[in-house]
């Protein structure tokens, strides 16, 4: 059996995830030398870090106290990816009849076969984050807890490993409903939502954020009963108010209640049975469930790891302080991924590994403020976004103009009857040049990429309107916003003067028709 609670049940999959990302016979390596980097953490950040440094010839030694690859392989992105795409499978089958499909019966979910499908999905993609694939790359790979002893120095279990340069990866965990009576509830997290083997018949997720939202909707497609609790006045507070509202609606329909304006005041347990109680401007009043679900945020790894003794700067909320080269107060130290940045995602924290081996290693000047951020919720529909909102140019005194198209004007969106949402961007006034710009669409997190490619290589709205895009595709809503801008460009003196020009060769016609 296992301890952790990512591997439960200790089933064939979870034992071969756990015989990849951490082995039960492996063996530390004995450390030779000085490294020129030591990494702490086996995140995205870590992984990425350590491969793209020993792949330049670096000597490299990895560090890692629980599973190899992360939240994201295992408690984050992958899981929950896999759960999200049978609860929107099973809500394609719901719908049928719309599209003029008549099934037998209402689909069954059988949740204990969905999670298996999900944990075997998982340790099928485990052999690129294993500590087989790292070792056999060069790098020195050791299970076990990472502690600073000075400014050069770590410890992993009895050995002590000297370094030119280190990197901290040690990511972010979820946050605790710190209220009377939370010590004494189960209280499901990320970490532990994934384990389940039967489907909670009635279950209170605690949070509006992306992960609250993803898998609210979930298990509400899935055929829970979900309640969903969020402080603030909606759902997705950091996106634009009617992306979220959109998403709002999403989730209703498919079955969430959602209390906003409402705190968590406490919690109990009887047995199985859980009480919330809330309370909003009526008063306080309590939900009975099966299971809580808090995503109330994350906090840094930071405890534990020997900072002080390094001379590195950190906050228990905020995590690891660094510069815009992603350096510590340490100079010798970088930290990057969750752990050090306001951007917790899979992709933020790949990029910063980069930025991270060439500072660290090459005397690079590359700075995080460069990079270039997308980021998407996976809900139905999604929502992403890349670049400014428009109240951040607002706040920095920046006058702009908005172009926006509705899915409900895009073809391929109609023939598929998914033509909710819309794609927005905002250009400074009388320019193409794009700040910044919000999807929301079943296939929101995919255009959006074409968006962030358009930004970082300097290509205005001109540019993507005279790119031929395929027809029919729910990217032509890009080219749209091009044709929006072009259309502005025709000012009344644009359209005077080429009425001229075309009056002029009509009338030259004439004459050389004359003279025939």
């Amino acid at each position: 059996m296992s301890k952790l609670a990512q591997l439960q049940p200790y089933d064939a999959f979870n034992q071969a995830l756990e015989s990849n990302v951490h082995p039960k016979d492996w063996q530390n390596p004995t450390p030779t030398g000085r490294y020129n980097l030591i990494v702490i953490g086996g995140g995205t950040a870590g992984l990425v870090s350590a491969m793209g440094a020993a792949g330049l010839g670096a000597k490299v030694a990895l560090i890692e106290r629980e599973l190899l690859g992360g939240d994201c392989l295992n408690v984050g992105c992958v899981p929950s990816k896999a759960m999200l795409s049978v609860g929107r499978f099973v809500q394609s089958l719901r719908r049928a009849e719309t599209l003029g499909i008549q099934l037998p019966g209402t689909p069954e979910v059988q949740f204990p076969e969905i999670m298996v499908r999900l944990r075997k999905l998982r340790a099928d993609i485990s052999p690129h984050d294993s500590a087989a694939r790292f070792s056999s790359a060069g790098v020195d790979v050791f299970m076990g807890h990472g502690e600073f002893l000075s400014e050069d120095q770590v410890k992993v279990d009895k050995a002590t490993l000297s370094f030119s340069k280190a990197v901290i990866a040690s990511g972010a965990r979820p946050a605790k409903i710190d209220i009377a009576g939370s010590e004494h509830t189960d209280v499901l997290t990320n970490e532990t939502v994934f384990s389940l083997t039967e489907l909670p018949q009635r279950m209170v997720v605690v949070g509006g954020g992306p992960i609250g939202c993803e898998l609210a909707q979930a298990f509400a497609q899935l055929g829970s009963q979900v309640t969903q609790v969020e402080r603030s006045e909606r759902v997705l507070p950091r996106e634009e108010p009617d992306a979220s509202a959109i998403v709002s609606d999403s989730l209703q329909r498919d079955g969430v209640q959602i209390c906003t304006n409402t705190a968590v005041v406490g919690l109990s347990q009887d047995g199985r049975n859980k009480k919330v109680s809330i309370k909003d401007h009526n008063g306080t009043r309590t939900l009975d469930c099966d299971a809580i679900l808090s995503a109330v945020g994350r906090v840094p790894n930071v405890k534990g790891m020997g900072l002080d003794a390094a001379g590195i700067q950190y906050d228990p909320t905020t995590g690891i302080t660094v510069n815009d080269k992603l350096q510590t107060t340490n100079r010798h130290v970088y930290a990057a991924g969750d752990v050090a940045s306001e951007y917790q995602f899979t992709h933020a924290a790949d990029f910063m590994a980069r930025v991270v081996i060439q500072n660290a290693l090459f005397l690079g000047r590359q700075k995080v403020s460069s990079l270039l951020i997308p980021w998407a919720t996976y809900t139905s529909p999604e929502v992403a976004h890349v670049g400014m909102y428009p109240h951040e140019a607002e706040f920095q005194n920046i006058r702009t103009d908005c172009y926006e198209v509705r899915f409900s004007d895009v073809d391929r969106s109609i023939l598929e009857s998914e033509t909710e949402g819309f794609v927005r961007v905002i250009v400074p006034h009388g320019k193409d040049t794009i700040l910044g710009a919000t999807i929301v669409s079943p296939h929101a997190g995919d255009l959006i990429s074409e968006i962030t490619v358009a930004m970082k290589n300097g290509i205005g709205l001109k540019g993507i309107a005279s790119t031929i895009h395929p027809y029919p595709t729910h990217a032509e809503a890009l080219r749209k916003l091009g044709d929006q801008f072009n259309r502005t460009r025709l000012t009344p003196r644009v359209a005077g003067l080429m009425g001229q020009w075309l009056k002029l060769r009509r009338l030259k016609f004439r004459r050389l028709k004359l003279r025939r």
